[in-house]
């Protein structure tokens, strides 16, 4: 029971860091470090054993140095770049490769999205929500492709899974 309030934690999160970065262009500190914090009484909790958190933990670190890299060559925000490894401590190394395509594929979605609509939408007719991410010059929100490819892969972490298929069972 608890477990599955932590699941709902990390998904809301995810949410949240999606519509913040489609409003603001940027993902909180605090919204990333409660990602990653949340996922240690999580993973006590779900009690995978210490090879499987050490896997995940493993996963993460590796997400980060691979963000920061991404940060510093100017392809990722700074919110992104701390956003995928707090995603990748939930999801592990099994959900790894799920990840990667979903974000990638929403990543390419979204910009798609974004450059059609900076062209079609005129500025007095952006919505106030998405007023920032539609300026020509801006970001794109990269949070949201970022949490598709959580909520796509989502189904591989193991810590993950018994909330996801105590969500299906309501269906």
């Amino acid at each position: 029971m608890i477990l599955n309030l932590f699941a709902a934690s990390f998904f809301a999160l995810c949410l949240f860091a999606a519509i913040r970065d489609v409003e603001t262009l940027t993902i909180p500190n605090w919204l990333n470090a409660w990602l990653a914090f949340l996922f240690i009484p999580a993973c006590i909790l779900a009690a995978p054993g210490w090879d499987v958190a050490g896997w995940h933990l493993l996963a993460g670190v590796l997400a980060f140095v691979i963000a920061i890299a991404m940060f510093m060559g100017g392809l990722f925000g700074g919110g992104d770049a701390k956003m995928v490894p707090g995603v990748m401590l939930w999801i592990g190394p099994a959900g790894t490769m799920d990840f990667l395509y979903g974000t990638a594929i929403a990543g390419g979605v979204l910009v798609g999205v974004v450059i059609l609509a900076r062209r079609l939408v005129p500025a007095h007719a952006t919505p106030g929500f998405a007023f920032e991410t539609l300026q020509q010059g801006k970001g794109v929100p990269y949070g949201v492709a970022i949490a598709a490819g959580a909520v796509w892969a989502a189904p591989q972490s193991q810590i993950l899974t018994n909330f996801l298929s105590q969500m299906a069972s309501f269906s």
